[in-house]
């Protein structure tokens, strides 16, 4: 019985681990969001982003695909502004494990258990904030983060992208509660 309890919450860590990008949002409470309906891109923001040229491209397409999908314009007097900026950083993961056999388990020192193996792996964590400012006001209005690990791979650049802005976008409008 304790089993059918435990289930769901097994299943939930299982399903929320497979996610690569983890997002989160922010914005201001006070503001009404509907009469938003165009945007363009805040260059000066994006220039600031210390990524490759090519990576800019990839995002822009991307923000432009998921704005695009929710109904909003890109235009030359835009109501909103859309910059974004990049964090990176190494991860470095050390698991050890034993590949002998041994008598018991739990945790300590065991002198019957030999033959442990350490493996060490590197990669590089990403985090992608994408800031959507009034125009007029000029205000920082809605802000959101993805956070995953990234791919040198350049047949995967694009997917991998495309991830991260959809799933930050997903958040965009705020549903007020």
């Amino acid at each position: 019985m304790k089993t059918l309890k435990i289930l769901p919450l097994l299943l939930l860590f299982v399903f929320s681990s497979c996610c690569s990008v983890s997002v989160n949002s922010d914005y201001d409470k006070k503001v009404d969001f509907s009469p938003y309906k165009t945007y363009a891109f805040h260059k000066t923001g994006i220039d600031k982003a210390e990524i490759s040229d090519l990576d800019k491209k990839r995002i822009l397409r991307s923000i432009d695909e998921v704005m695009t999908s929710k109904g909003f314009t890109k235009s030359e007097n835009p109501d909103l502004l859309i910059a974004f900026f990049t964090k990176e950083r190494e991860q470095v993961n050390v698991n050890q494990y034993n590949a002998g056999w041994g008598y018991g388990w739990g945790y300590g020192w065991n002198p019957y258990l030999w033959g442990g193996n350490t493996s060490v792996s590197r990669y590089t964590e990403g985090t992608l904030y994408v800031d959507i400012i009034d125009a007029k006001k000029k205000e920082l209005i809605w802000q959101g983060e993805g956070q995953g690990t990234l791919t040198k791979d350049t047949n995967k650049k694009d997917e991998k992208i495309k991830e991260f802005v959809s799933k930050i976008l997903e958040q965009y409008p705020p549903q007020k509660k």
